[in-house]
Order: C-alpha cells, then structure tokens, then sequence
C-alpha cells in the first residue's frame, strides 16, 4: 500500500474519534472526510465520490420505514405483534428465536438478504418495543437467521462464491457449506442470546395490552389493505423486485388511500440513520475506489505461508464486510486464494466456509443493510444505545468469525 492509502485508513480512524468525542453524526463528518481526502490526495471529482453514495440501501431505508410507519400509525403492526407473540404461545423467551427461524427460511427459499431484513426487522423491533425485550437481542437474531440461510443452494451469497470459485476452475458442493454455515450462526446467535439479555426472558410471558373494544373489534379494512400490501412486497422480495422500490410503492398506496396515516407514517422515515449509514459507507467505497482493500489483499496473498494468509485474509474479508459489501468481498478473496486452494496449501471446503462466515457474521454492523435497518426501526431515544451496541457486536465478529472459522475449517 502506498503512504497516501494509510493516510486515507488514518482518515477513518479520525472520523470516528471526532464522532465519538463531539458527539456529532458519524456521517457528516464521514461526508467531510471524503471529499477532503479524495480531492486533496487522490484528485478525485465531487462526481466520483458521490459515485459511492449508497442509493439502493438509502432508498431501502426511506421505503422500508415509510412503508412500516404508516402500519404502525394505522394499527396493522400492534395486530400483527400480538398475532407472532400468540403464536409463539405467549413465551417471550422464544421470540427470538421465532424470528432468527423465519429468517433462515425466507433466506434460504431464495430472498435476498436484505429483502429478509426489511421485512421481518421492522416487525420484530415492534414486538421488542411492545414487550420491552432488547431491541438489538431481536435484531441480531434477525440478522443470524438471515445468514444461517444465506448459504443454501438456492440464496445469493452460496451462488456468488461458487461462481467465483468456477471462474477459477474450482467446483463446490453446497451440501457441507449449507450445514456448517447454519450451525455456525445458530452457535453465533446462542451467544447473542446470552450477551444481550436472552436468558433473562426465562419465565416472562407477553401481557396482552390491547383495550377489551380493541381486542374483539376485528381488522378494519385499512390494516387489510396494509396487509395485503405488505403480502405482495413480501412476494416482490422473493421475485428479485428491488425492496427499496417495492417498499415505497406500497407505502405510497397507502398513503394515497389514507393521507392522514400517510403523513403521519412519513415522520418515522429515519433521516439521520440514512445521512449516518450513507456517509461511513461513501468514505468507504472512496477507500475501495483507491484501490486501498485490494493492494492490502494483494499484499497478504503474497506473505507465502498458507495458513497464515488464510488467516489475514479471512480478517480483511470481516472488517471489510462490516462496513462495505459483503458480496464485494467474496470477489476479491476467491480470486486471490485461488492458486493456494489449487495447490492443495488450503482446503477449498473448508475454506470457502470460513470465507463465508467471517464475510456474513459481521453483516450485523450498524453500516451493514441489516444493521441499519435495526437502528432505524428502534425507537428514536434508543437508537443511539443500539447503533453502539451493534457496532460492539460487529467488531466483536471481526475477531471472532475469522478466528473461529480459521480454526475450525482451515485449521483443523
């Protein structure tokens, strides 16, 4: 790497102290960031770095949360909270669990990941407000079951690495990645079970806390409508409709037919967590424009011990991960390690599988699709607690995924 690219990693450094001391909006300053170091150091144009704005997760967030407001201003998600919390026999200890199984199943039915997320975050954070369960227990489970899933035959991130893997030459069996990546996350969300309040809902179960009229009046035909709705984005999803798209149309729908509801339901559009998540990842897609992600590759790829490079390899591919694209990354890693997996130096199963963990396990960073929808969907004097919390929980998995997928699948 050349001396301006480690002054472009010490910009994020800065960012983040400046941020945190001033407690100003990490993407502001991240905005700032950018277009000083771009066009001071890399004569970049405003053009180029408004390139890395990222617009389809930004129109995800407006739409999503558009679209989840005005169901929450017209009564549709308090019924369809008490609805999942019946079906789950009124046990609160199992709500997350519930939602980390459902999201495994859409997932792994062929959803993309974030569609997963944006249709089953806002409802489970409304289930953790109602009950007062941890929002960050619910949303980290969300976001496990989506990963746990995301690996099987029919979902984007097992197709992306194979065909990375065939472009090289290399054939892989989805069996052993779809097993190993599912246990693999159900471990990961064990320990998310116990770290952000799990074991506590031993015993509490889900008070009603509708009024008697509300409970046995019946659905009215709007939250049928918001129903239906919500259905056919839900169906959208599964067809490849772009989310961000499909959400706002829904929305707009209803806000057609309901204004009041509609103008009300515009106020939950989570403003700051859009220029908070836009700006971290422009800076970022900045640095991978620079050439900053792939010369650090590059440069591990070239160490020569094969286990240590896996090692390195698998830690760029998680703090990448946690503020880029996932998907990006299985990219630039399979290419690089393709030689060592042809010479036998690296097992291709077992690598390919703690590739795909250390990539996925920290997709539940606030700058992460997933991870950004549940700081948004969080109340608003909350957000601040889980955007830290998950950033914890995100930097944690960067040690923790690659280190424990290394050791396990590369390893031994």
């Amino acid at each position: 790497m050349s001396d301006l690219q480690y002054l472009a990693l010490g910009g994020f450094v800065v960012i983040f102290a400046l941020a945190m001391w001033r407690g100003t909006n990490m993407g502001a300053i991240a905005l700032v960031g950018t277009f000083l170091v771009g066009t001071l150091l890399f004569d970049l144009s405003p053009d180029d770095l408004v390139a890395g704005w990222p617009t389809s997760l930004m129109l995800t967030l407006v739409g999503v949360t558009f679209l989840f407001g005005i169901a929450r201003e017209n009564g549709t998600v308090d019924r369809v909270v008490s609805s999942a919390v019946r079906a789950a026999g009124g046990r609160l200890l199992w709500i997350p669990w519930v939602f980390f199984g459902l999201a495994a199943f859409i997932t792994g039915a062929g959803a993309v990941t974030p569609a997963t997320n944006a249709i089953l975050v806002p409802v489970g954070l409304a289930v953790a407000a109602r009950y007062k369960v941890n929002p960050v227990l619910i949303g980290v489970s969300i976001l496990n079951g989506t990963n746990a899933g995301a690996f099987s035959p029919l979902a984007i991130y097992y197709n992306i690495i194979t065909e990375a893997l065939a472009e090289v030459g290399l054939d892989l069996h989805p069996g052993p990645v779809l097993v190993a990546t599912f246990v693999a996350n159900t471990l990961l969300n064990l320990l998310a079970f116990a770290v952000f309040g799990g074991l506590r809902l031993r015993g509490r179960r889900a008070e009603a806390v509708e009024t008697d009229d509300v409970r046995h009046e019946g659905w009215q035909p709007v939250q049928l409508l918001t129903l239906a709705v919500l259905l056919a984005v839900t169906v959208a999803a599964l067809l490849k409709v772009d989310i961000g798209f499909a959400s706002i149309t829904g929305a707009v729908v209803l806000a057609l037919v309901a204004p009041e509801a509609g103008r009300r339901g515009a106020g939950h559009i989570a403003w700051s967590v859009v220029l908070l998540i836009g700006g971290i990842i422009t800076y970022v897609s900045m640095l991978q424009s620079i050439g900053t992600v792939e010369a650090a590759s590059t440069q591990i790829a070239g160490l020569g011990a094969p286990l240590l490079v896996a090692l390195l390899l698998l830690f760029v591919a998680g703090l990448t991960s946690a503020f880029a694209s996932t998907i990006a990354m299985f990219g630039i890693l399979v290419p690089l390690t393709a030689p060592l997996i042809s010479s036998g130096s690296l097992p291709l199963v077992g690598f390919a599988i703690a590739l795909a963990i250390a990539a996925s396990a920290v997709d539940s960073s606030p700058m992460s699709t997933g991870g950004a929808l549940v700081v948004a969907n969080s109340p608003e004097e909350d957000q601040q607690r889980v955007f830290t919390r998950l950033l914890q929980w995100g930097l944690a998995m960067v040690v923790v995924a690659p280190v424990g997928a290394w050791l396990a699948f590369v390893v031994l």
